[in-house]
């Protein structure tokens, strides 16, 4: 599902990550820390592809003090730890403001 966002400005933060072999739990901590992220203020949408592999996050806020209080909120930080130690091989975190934004649909 494509995310509704407010007319720019707001930011984005993109997550790309790979990986490692197995669920270990991923799963159930993955919906938890997107329940806990809407509930989370300055929090706009969220959208997620994974194939192969190879996951895309971008997660939508109001404010780059909104990524920062989701960054230190202490359970995202707990998973965030876990992440590292068993489900990711590798990952990248961008953070950007989106100035523009266009939008079609049928």
């Amino acid at each position: 599902m494509i995310a509704r966002t407010p007319a720019p400005p707001y930011y984005a933060v993109i997550f790309s990550s790979l990986r490692t072999e197995g669920d270990q739990g991923y799963g159930q901590a993955a919906n938890r820390m997107l329940e806990l992220a809407r509930e989370q203020p300055g929090f706009l949408g969220v959208e997620s592809a994974r194939e192969d592999g190879l996951g895309i996050t971008v997660s939508y806020w109001e404010s780059e003090a909104a990524i920062l209080a989701w960054k230190q909120q202490v359970e995202h930080r707990q998973v965030r730890e876990q992440g590292r130690a068993t489900w990711y091989s590798a990952f990248h975190t961008r953070v950007c403001k989106v100035e523009r934004a266009y939008t079609f649909q049928t």
